[in-house]
């Protein structure tokens, strides 16, 4: 029973979300405390909660702070110069925006955050998409699958945990899975050039002086493409594109040209050019000091937030001027943790995650046994996108590797296989960073969903696929 209720609340909360009938902060919260009264535990629904809550407090206090700190790093103009790249680079052409995208979510990825690597991310990437009427929701699933892949790096998360849960090495996980993970990347890239040929299509490209200079008040003809001349001086895109490549995303509503374009906004008061230097060392220091676990990360970010502050904006009001600006994007992603608790709290304090991996553990039949590797990676595409990484490595993926050892299979090949389902759990509604992305992207989570995760899952499958050729799983 609580299997098929722990399957039926979260098939209710996804459903809801995408068709848009709750927002996401609320069906996290009122559709499992409704499931645990169900289940007839409402009496512990608050104790649920608050271990809940207890778990996932550290990760609000480092996103509050994460984002405190990269959005002064914005308000200084840490990142204009890598915007402007970005877009002499990509040459204000949707195809290779999107492509760059990719390449920019892959390389930030390196730090092992996803909440860091998203932020930098829409930080550089956002005011082009907006610029030229582009689909944002591509800018979310192409970063979030990217940083799917690349979350496998032994710092990142996934790796770590599988590797202490079966008491292996964290290196013979990962590197043997290298190659299999890079056809997983450049498979995202690919996926980046169809997606972006779809938006060049859709509305063609302006020139580089076009792209630059601010809106007017004229309509705006896009050259390289059919029905180039449909985007209006409010940002209104094209139509007749992909209706997956654009539904909801907002990509094309216009804002005031002064948002659109505020990252590349050269007169913008909140800039500091004489301490540029200081900000990119400041950054390079944190993000250095993350990848050596000089101190947890929510401490880093509180104290990189309060320097921050303190040595570009000294006078008091100045300060409280940059928190405020940022307060939305606070409280929306702090917020949409905390209400995660909730979920989550209930899931694990019912048992119904406990019952719903020994039901899929269960249904594998015996004559699977040999193939243990290649069910476990196809499990940890389901298992990692409805539960936690914690769930799955330390729940899960033990019973997993027992089964496969009865049958020959080494830990080892059952470590590596439990990854590939990363690409997808990136953007499961239980993963905090992924509020980040769609909240700072202004994109509504069940537009994202709704568009990232086919291409995920295949991205997972195409890992899991590499993996098999090359003999690793």
């Amino acid at each position: 029973m609580l299997t098929i209720l722990g399957f039926t609340m979260i098939a209710t909360f996804l459903v809801l979300i995408m068709m848009k009938k709750m927002s996401p902060i609320a069906a996290l919260v009122l559709i499992p405390a409704l499931f645990c009264v169900i289940v007839g535990k409402g009496a512990h629904l608050g104790d649920y909660v608050l271990e809940g809550v207890g778990n996932l407090a550290p990760t609000a206090a480092m996103l509050m702070f994460a984002i405190v700190y990269f959005g002064v790093m914005i308000d200084v103009g840490l990142f204009d110069p890598i915007v402007r790249g970005i877009l002499r680079f990509c040459r204000a052409d949707p195809l290779r925006i999107v492509v760059g995208t990719a390449l920019l979510a892959a390389i930030v990825s390196l730090d092992g955050d996803g909440s860091t690597t998203f932020m930098i991310t829409v930080s550089a990437m956002y005011p082009l998409y907006k610029r030229l009427g582009m689909s944002l929701v591509v800018m979310t699933g192409v970063a979030a699958t990217a940083n799917g892949v690349m979350n496998t790096l032994p710092w990142g998360g996934p790796t770590a945990r599988a590797a202490t849960a079966l008491e292996l090495d964290a290196a013979d996980i990962f590197v043997p899975m290298i190659p299999a993970l890079g056809v997983g990347l450049l498979f995202v890239i690919g996926l980046a050039y169809v997606l972006g040929r779809r938006e060049r299509k859709r509305l063609g490209y302006l020139s580089l002086d076009e792209a630059l200079e601010p809106r007017s008040e004229t309509v705006l003809v896009k050259a390289g493409g059919p029905g180039a001349a449909a985007g209006t001086a409010t940002g209104t895109p094209a139509t007749g594109g992909p209706a997956d490549a654009g539904a909801g995303a907002d990509g094309g509503e216009g804002d005031t040209a002064e948002e659109e374009f505020q990252g590349l906004d050269p007169n913008r008061p909140t800039l500091r050019p004489k301490l540029y230097w200081f900000n990119a060392g400041l950054t390079v220091a944190l993000l250095a000091s993350m990848i050596m676990e000089l101190l947890p990360i929510p401490v880093l970010f509180l104290l990189g937030a309060a320097l921050a502050l303190t040595v570009n904006y000294p006078s008091m009001t100045d300060q409280k001027a940059r928190i405020a600006a940022h307060a939305d994007n606070v409280l929306n992603v702090s917020g949409m943790v905390f209400a995660a608790a909730v979920f989550t709290g209930v899931l694990t304090g019912t048992g119904m995650v406990e019952h719903m991996a020994d039901w899929l553990v269960g249904a594998i039949p015996e004559g699977m046994g040999p193939h243990m590797a290649v069910v476990t990676g196809l499990l940890s595409l389901p298992l990692t996108y409805f539960m936690s990484n914690d769930g799955f490595y330390f729940g899960v993926l033990p019973v997993l590797a027992e089964a496969g050892a009865a049958h020959g299979v080494s830990p080892l090949e059952i470590a590596r296989a439990s990854l590939v389902g990363q690409a997808l759990h990136m953007s499961s509604p239980l993963v905090p960073a992924v509020y980040v992305l769609v909240g700072m992207a202004k994109v509504e989570f069940g537009d994202h969903t709704r568009f990232t995760v086919k291409w995920a899952a295949l991205t997972s499958l195409v890992v899991l696929g590499a993996g098999i050729l090359f003999g690793i799983i």
